[in-house]
């Protein structure tokens, strides 16, 4: 099956490559030529255009609303959107004139969710927390500069605080979970990440480059990453990283609840409940790191 797979994925990727190539170079001389700063910057464009509609859930975004984020020309957004579609990695509502993610990205998705998915490590401590704090618990993963929500355990207290969907992608810093993974990285990438995402903070908010840079410094003091209400009105949330086998901050655990249930000596409490499951996933990861490759 992964190898029927794989001879319908790799022409189209390559298909892709070469019509972006044609139409910034002319024809293709070499496929074994080297590649071009113009080939490499074309895809890393069309790749983040695919981050973006990641973000617009199944309503999509406008042409207009790709080009303002993206930061594009609304022609070279016009072509690269074209190419994407054709390998139908994203696709167009005709009659609201929307794009949003097409049936490749989900097919190319389910095959790497098998070796990367981290979410079958994750359920039974989500699933502890979740009974212990009786609140929503989500699990995060860092994606470049950004945080990606993988999955959520919704507790029995009877109003919910579902402040994150799955599949959504925010900003690292914004929400405790990419709080709780920005700060545990290095001074120096945490400025990068801090830099790279400033000008899309203030939807988080009002959020901005310094505030997240000293939410950073007070997660770092207090152990644990805490927003309180400036985010979502009302809702509070404690957020801890936990690391791979080679130390990197990977994801995060948080729990979300009403402010009013967020008491300082509950929050102490969760927080080495928190701790508790981050240490039972490290474990986790380091188990399957050791068995990953004889699966394969």
């Amino acid at each position: 099956m992964a190898r029927n797979s794989e001879s319908l994925w790799v022409p189209a990727i390559r298909r892709a490559l070469i019509a972006d190539t044609q139409s910034i170079d002319g024809p293709v001389v070499s496929s074994k030529r080297t590649t071009s700063p113009a080939e490499a910057g074309s895809l890393k464009r069309g790749v983040a255009l695919l981050k973006l509609l990641a973000t617009a859930g199944p309503r999509g975004l406008s042409l207009t609303e790709i080009a303002a984020r993206a930061e594009l020309p609304h022609p070279s957004v016009h072509r690269l959107l074209q190419q994407l579609s054709a390998e139908r990695l994203v696709d167009r509502q005709p009659e609201w004139k929307r794009w949003r993610l097409g049936p490749l990205a989900f097919e190319l998705g389910i095959a790497g969710s098998t070796m990367y998915d981290i979410r079958d490590l994750c359920d039974p401590s989500m699933d502890a927390l979740a009974h212990a704090t009786e609140d929503t618990v989500y699990l995060v993963a860092r994606s470049g500069f950004d945080a990606v929500c993988l999955h959520r355990r919704e507790g029995s207290f009877p109003i919910r605080t579902l402040i994150l969907e799955v599949g959504s992608r925010h900003p690292l810093g914004v929400g405790a979970g990419g709080l709780a993974i920005l700060a545990s990285i290095g001074e120096e990438e945490r400025a990068e990440v801090i830099a790279r995402v400033a000008s899309g903070l203030s939807s988080f908010g009002h959020l901005t480059a310094e505030g997240v840079a000293k939410a950073c410094a007070a997660t770092q003091k207090h152990g644990a990453a805490l927003i309180e209400g400036t985010i979502n009105l009302g809702v509070s949330a404690i957020g801890l990283p936990f690391r791979d086998t080679m130390g990197q901050a990977v994801g995060a655990l948080s729990v979300a609840a009403m402010s009013q249930r967020m008491t300082a000596a509950r929050i102490r409490t969760i927080t080495e409940l928190l701790r508790t499951a981050c240490a039972d996933v490290e474990l986790r990861l380091r188990a399957r790191r050791r068995a990953g490759w004889l699966a394969g």
